[in-house]
């Protein structure tokens, strides 16, 4: 509180209180220029808390925001009565920052854990925690692994941001049984999606060593440190080695013949992660820019059916659709099948999942593109007749249009197939036996763009729809307009050149049973729905 401070009123003695504008004698009162005490004051009741997550500019953008506008309340002029004639006090403009701050990359990694390669051909499980992404990001990425260690070769999960501002990690599982020992490649990529299309893309490369089955723990440690390790201490004959400090180091420690190793690296307070059983390492994610138009698949999948609800005379209930590689043939299963196409017995009854369906081995043929086009392989127990003749396990045979196929050599009848289209990127088979109503296969190889013009084909797939793989999905072609068409779920295939009433397109390759994929993360375990 303070007396009366008009200067055409120096004899009033009257108080005001602070924060009024007039005394009591109603005498207007000068303003005068706000102190740095007035300034920090209004700052603290104006201020509100910053978001955790918040990013540290866009924190120090909102500081300087703050202050401005403290300042601005504390320093507003007051309007001074028109008998007084005094002018308006007009505060100092605060200084704005010339430039806004330049943007900071974030170093976002993956931090790796969870793998043991002592277990060799068996199974594994990967860790893996996402650390130091910008809070701008979506609160929901997609992780994309590819890999010849993974199942179908690739896998897709979704990071999901938690309450608390971190991610939630993600277990990829796999099994190195019947892999080559060796070193594999896992490509990773996170995109961060905007309206349903991709705005941001990191992408890194780790490699896995899979070691011998008789490899000793003291050899995949070495195998494993020698590329990344940047510290290496030994300790022989009772000497001491000594280790202090150090941030994100990777040590290699040994004391041999009564020696002693001491490792103390300072770690700060709080929760410190140490794997004694597994090895863990980080990746650092980089992010690569994106063209101005993405040409991400709306569905993307590897396999995926085209189901006929009221299919006519010569057409099959089923077309399943299979994007690989190198595409197996084996025995149905309903749980753990080895094989990507699933093949069955078929009667005059109808299909039977056992009988002579068990004939078929797990892993019976291979499919895949080879040097003289595409070749089949036999990798079975019982053999496999082209043509009549049986070629050999493990030799490879160029497929030829209109070539029978028949899986057993053992028991005729099993299973037969034909080629009916060999096109410049996949094959077609019908089969030929009492399953010709039901089924036929679509082997396409991924990302590859057809020809038709140098497509052979019987009649009986000349009448069906030009499809291939792309961009992670499988699309349409209309060759009479050039149009490509993107097949998803709700997609109208009616409407589409080649596709007969009642189609439509399924997530699955075998939408009508319940197929469980446990090795991996990838599970084709599609709603039961009648056949």
């Amino acid at each position: 509180m303070k007396k009366c401070s008009n200067p055409a009123h120096p004899h009033c003695t009257f108080w005001v209180l602070p924060g009024e504008t007039v005394c009591a004698g109603n005498h207007p009162q000068a303003t005068n220029a706000p102190s740095s005490y007035d300034l920090l004051t209004a700052l603290r009741s104006t201020r509100s808390e910053p978001s955790a997550t918040a990013l540290p500019h866009a924190r120090a953008h909102a500081r300087a925001t703050a202050i401005r506008d403290a300042a601005q309340t504390v320093t507003s002029p007051v309007p001074a009565s028109p008998s007084a004639g005094l002018p308006a006090f007009t505060p100092v403009p605060v200084a704005q920052p010339a430039t806004a701050p330049a943007y900071q990359p974030i170093q976002a990694h993956l931090h790796i854990s969870g793998f043991d390669p002592r277990a060799a051909g068996g199974r594994q499980t990967l860790k893996m925690e996402l650390r130091g992404m910008s809070a701008a990001c979506a609160p929901q990425l997609t992780l994309r692994l590819r890999s010849d260690l993974i199942p179908r070769g690739a896998v897709q999960h979704d990071f999901v941001r938690t309450t608390r501002g971190d991610w939630r990690p993600v277990f990829v599982e796999f099994s190195s049984r019947n892999k080559e020992h060796g070193q594999y490649q896992i490509e990773v990529e996170v995109h961060s999606h905007v309206d349903g299309a991709v705005a941001q893309k990191w992408v890194c490369t780790f490699v896995i060593l899979v070691p011998r089955r008789d490899a000793t723990l003291t050899e995949i440690h070495q195998i494993f440190l020698s590329t990344h390790k940047n510290v290496r201490v030994m300790a022989d004959d009772a000497s001491i080695a000594r280790v202090t400090g150090g941030d994100g180091c990777n040590l290699d420690v040994t004391a041999r013949n009564a020696g002693i190793a001491h490792v103390d690296l300072s770690a700060p307070q709080g929760k410190i992660d140490m794997g004694f059983t597994t090895i863990a390492w980080d990746e650092e994610l980089i992010e690569v820019d994106l063209p101005a138009a993405s040409h991400c698949h709306p569905h993307p999948s590897q396999a995926a059916c085209l189901v006929n609800a009221a299919p006519e005379a010569g057409e099959q209930r089923q077309i399943r659709l299979f994007a690989l590689e190198e595409c197996m043939l084996g025995r149905f299963e309903l749980v753990d099948p080895e094989a990507d196409v699933l093949l069955s017995h078929f009667s005059p009854d109808g299909q039977d999942n056992n009988g002579l369906t068990r004939r078929l081995s797990g892993r019976h043929a291979i499919i895949r593109r080879g040097q003289q086009g595409f070749e089949i392989e036999d990798v079975s127990r019982y053999g496999v007749l082209l043509d009549g003749v049986w070629p050999g396990k493990h030799k490879p045979v160029a497929l030829r249009l209109g070539m029978r196929i028949e899986l057993s050599a053992s028991i005729k009848g099993i299973v037969v197939l034909s080629v009916t289209a060999l096109l410049a990127h996949g094959v077609i088979l019908h089969r030929i036996d009492h399953g010709a109503r039901a089924e036929c296969f679509y082997l396409l190889l991924p990302e590859a763009q057809p020809a038709p013009a140098s497509h052979l084909a019987t009649p009986q797939a000349s009448c069906l729809p030009v499809l291939f793989h792309r961009h992670g999905g499988f699309w349409h072609l209309d060759t009479a307009s050039g149009k490509e068409t993107a097949l998803a779920p709700v997609t109208a295939l009616d409407k589409l050149s080649g596709f007969a009433r009642h189609n439509r397109f399924a997530s699955e390759p075998y939408p009508e049973c319940w197929i469980i994929r446990t090795e991996g993360a990838a599970l084709c375990d599609s709603t039961m729905q009648t056949a």
